[in-house]
């Protein structure tokens, strides 16, 4: 069936994973064809001429387009509900070109202090370096979010589930201020995953993804996509994307097309299991504190639960005796892994205070909750039984601290 059939409007997101944006050749292939090509030939000197002008539309290099990352992008595009997207080298790579390709020197950006150490270092760092004004608030605080766009502002970045702790920020609220403010919001939805929340349906303008988490979703290719409105697409990130070099490989964009078919069972599957695993923690001994978005003792257990359709895969927790804690508990599973990726079939813990957000400031950090105790759990599709009898090797490794 064409994706141009009329039948596929009133198709619903697992079958939108399968089929939205195929565009198959005359081939009649049942998997998508992997465009492994640099470049692309003309039939003639005017085409070619044409093609440059804008007059015909005919790919011309890969770092500009390519079949194969453009079934891709459609197919995000078509999931999320955006106008638009563009598939990039790495999450990162989406994070930056989002607010690099939009920010210029004297504008400002407000931040929500709670973002991956990556993100952190773009806006603490990197964006000051090109004369960007920067402003940092606790994002889950919305008096600071007033006083923040109190003055004119050029974008907004936040993420929600945060990373590594999980706070849940009201993106209709931070919005609705931001743009009062004259900015756009870039959200970060790498945590919740286009399965479980939509931001550009609660008044968000850009949405960014690191495909390298749960839409390849078994660990094996980087990449990175931002979505949005069309016109912002067009004028605004793709012409510095594609002069900076920013693009994805084909081959990587044809594995996350395979990961996008398997995306809403993959993630349903894992958030049950991180259900499961957040309740056995929440009651087991040497445990301070569990975070899970599905649990009523989230801090914002109510604004999750109407912002996103599901809780997501990751759970955050705390040990007793700190970096020592944590380490002899990772230390003692056997099943799960230690990773500092996330979004992976497989079960993966990490430490975030000495690997994601060790080059935070430990102040900052404590502020933001991570602690030297604190641990991150992606938690993947293996048997919720295996894994929690994983986890009380861990738990009985404290018990012998």
């Amino acid at each position: 069936m064409s994706t141009n059939d009329t039948t596929a409007k009133t198709w619903r997101p697992a079958t939108r994973q399968l089929h939205a944006g195929l565009e198959r050749t005359e081939y009649g292939e049942t998997s998508e064809a992997i465009f492994l090509t640099s470049g692309f030939v003309y039939d003639n000197a005017e085409q070619a001429e044409k093609t440059f002008t804008g007059e015909v539309t005919h790919y011309q290099y890969s770092r500009f387009g390519n079949p194969t990352v453009a079934a891709l992008e459609n197919r995000l595009a078509d999931l999320e509900g955006a106008e638009a997207c563009i598939a990039t080298s790495t999450g990162m790579g989406a994070v930056s070109s989002a607010l690099l390709s939009h920010v210029k020197a004297g504008d400002r950006v407000v931040a929500s202090r709670a973002l991956f150490g990556s993100c952190y270092w773009i806006v603490a760092n990197l964006l000051p370096r090109y004369g960007v004004k920067i402003a940092f608030v606790d994002g889950t605080n919305m008096a600071e979010w007033d006083k923040a766009l109190s003055e004119p502002t050029a974008a907004v970045l936040l993420e929600s589930p945060s990373n590594p702790m999980l706070d849940i920020l009201d993106i209709a609220a931070i919005s609705e201020r931001a743009h009062k403010a004259g900015a756009i919001v870039v959200v970060d939805n790498v945590f919740a995953s286009p399965i479980y929340q939509r931001p550009l349906e609660l008044g968000a303008d850009v949405v960014v993804y690191s495909c390298t988490k749960h839409i390849d979703g078994q660990g094996r290719v980087l990449g990175g996509a931002v979505l949005g409105r069309k016109d912002w697409i067009a004028d605004t990130l793709q012409p510095f994307t594609r002069n900076t070099g920013n693009a994805m490989s084909p081959f990587n964009a044809w594995v996350m097309l395979k990961g996008l078919e398997t995306l809403s069972l993959r993630v349903d599957a894992m958030a049950r299991n991180a259900a499961a695993v957040a309740d056995y923690l929440a009651d087991a001994p040497g445990i301070v504190s569990v975070r899970y978005p599905g649990r009523p003792d989230h801090p914002q257990y109510e604004l999750a639960k109407r912002q996103m359709s599901g809780a997501g895969t990751l759970v955050a927790f705390e040990v007793e005796g700190g970096k020592k804690g944590a380490f002899a508990f990772m230390n003692a599973l056997k099943l799960i892994a230690i990773s500092n990726n996330l979004g992976d079939a497989r079960s993966l813990v990490t430490h975030p205070a000495t690997t994601t957000h060790s080059k935070i400031d430990a102040a900052e950090r404590a502020t933001l909750g991570i602690t030297d105790g604190a641990i991150r759990f992606s938690v993947g599709l293996e048997d919720s039984a295996d894994l929690i009898d994983d986890l009380a090797r861990g738990v009985a490794a404290l018990k012998a601290l």
